[in-house]
């Protein structure tokens, strides 16, 4: 039985000891899927039906990660990806997350849904962060967002395009999931106080029911675009054709996500919809990806066919749960030991040398 860090090698560990460290509702929100799960589940799966073709005989004595993600130089291209309530895992949340990501030398994304505001955040991260938006209903509470992130620090904008509404997860519609009374929604001011969940219902999807916008389009584009200087990622493209219009509205990158299985049920995994992405883009953007990373081989695969960087959800809080800072840090390390390992048993001492030519089929 796994009793703490020490007893930790790998995220399959990480997430073992940290099911036995979280509370019920906590550990709901954080696994559930929405409907049946097939593409929270599909999204790890898909991995180990992906196979390498090592090169041999290559000058491996060095191994490099380096890279950058729109300007920004990173020791790793490992990052945090937008996860809400950090403080239902650890009380100091978001707070320790940031600490981690910038000793480690990459780069976190802030959730709209924090248990933190973001200057606290950004003070922690120290440039190292990017700032996750929901456009709300009262679009000059989303105007404000965007400007205290520019004030805060935020490096850039990573707007969620996959949710007009919450996927039905059905556990935590089950068990009413609601916030710990302690807790709310930092950055949504006034509005940030989820009220408790009605009967039959779920916390979560009925604030984003009353909140956020669902009738946010493309044409939107050019309003947020209005209102900043930061570079506007989008979060949740999982088509050629969103790609292409992604790049015809101007925005700075693609995020391919499932939002971790909990929207669409059924949809495409990231690592199945990357190769048509990065096809479509061209080489004119950033692409990166979320959803399923486990080991270093999953990593090394999804920069293969193209993703810049991948973006990690759950295991930063079974890190949290773990350990604070310090499993998160423990989480970084540990992926980032196996990406090195597999890139030098796969004959690549770089980033740039990972190409769509090392998976077989």
């Amino acid at each position: 039985m796994l009793e703490s860090l020490n007893d930790v090698y790998n995220l399959h560990d990480l997430k073992e000891l940290a099911h036995t460290r979280l509370e019920r509702n906590a550990l709901e929100y954080y696994s559930s899927g929405s409907m049946d799960g097939h593409t929270l589940l599909e999204s790890t799966a898909v991995f180990s039906r992906l196979k390498l073709r090592p090169r041999m005989l290559c000058d491996v004595s060095s191994v490099d990660t380096r890279t950058t993600l729109l300007g920004l130089d990173l020791s790793s291209p490992l990052c945090a990806a937008p996860t809400a309530f950090h403080r239902m895992a650890h009380d100091e949340g978001e707070r320790a997350t940031a600490r981690a990501i910038r000793q480690f030398g990459t780069l976190m994304t802030l959730s709209t849904l924090s248990n933190t505001d973001m200057e606290e955040v950004g003070l922690e991260a120290q440039g190292r962060w990017w700032f996750q938006l929901y456009v709300f209903r009262d679009r000059e509470l989303t105007r404000s967002l965007v400007a205290r992130a520019e004030q805060a620090g935020a490096r850039a904008l990573v707007l969620t395009v996959d949710t007009p509404r919450l996927g039905r997860r059905e556990i935590n519609v089950r068990n009413l999931f609601r916030l710990p009374e302690h807790l709310s929604i930092k950055n949504a001011g006034t509005q940030g106080w989820m009220p408790p969940a009605s009967q039959g219902g779920d916390g979560l999807a009925e604030f984003v029911a009353a909140q956020m916008d669902a009738s946010l389009s493309w044409k939107d584009l050019e309003w947020l675009r209005s209102i900043t200087q930061l570079p506007i990622v989008l979060k949740g493209i999982l088509t050629a054709e969103d790609a292409k219009l992604t790049l015809e509205h101007g925005a700075n990158a693609i995020w391919v996500s499932t939002h971790g299985g909990r929207q669409v049920d059924t949809a495409v995994s990231t690592l199945e919809a990357l190769p048509e992405i990065v096809e479509a883009v061209n080489g004119q953007l950033e692409v990166y990806l979320d959803g399923g990373i486990r080991r270093g081989s999953d990593v090394l695969k999804a920069l293969a066919l193209g993703a810049r960087a991948v973006f990690l959800g759950r295991p930063v809080l079974w890190g949290l749960a773990c350990g604070g800072e310090a499993g998160v840090s423990k989480m970084l390390n540990m992926l980032q030991y196996e990406l090195e390992l597999t890139m030098a048993l796969c004959g690549k001492n770089s980033l740039e040398g990972l190409k769509p030519d090392l998976i077989f089929g």
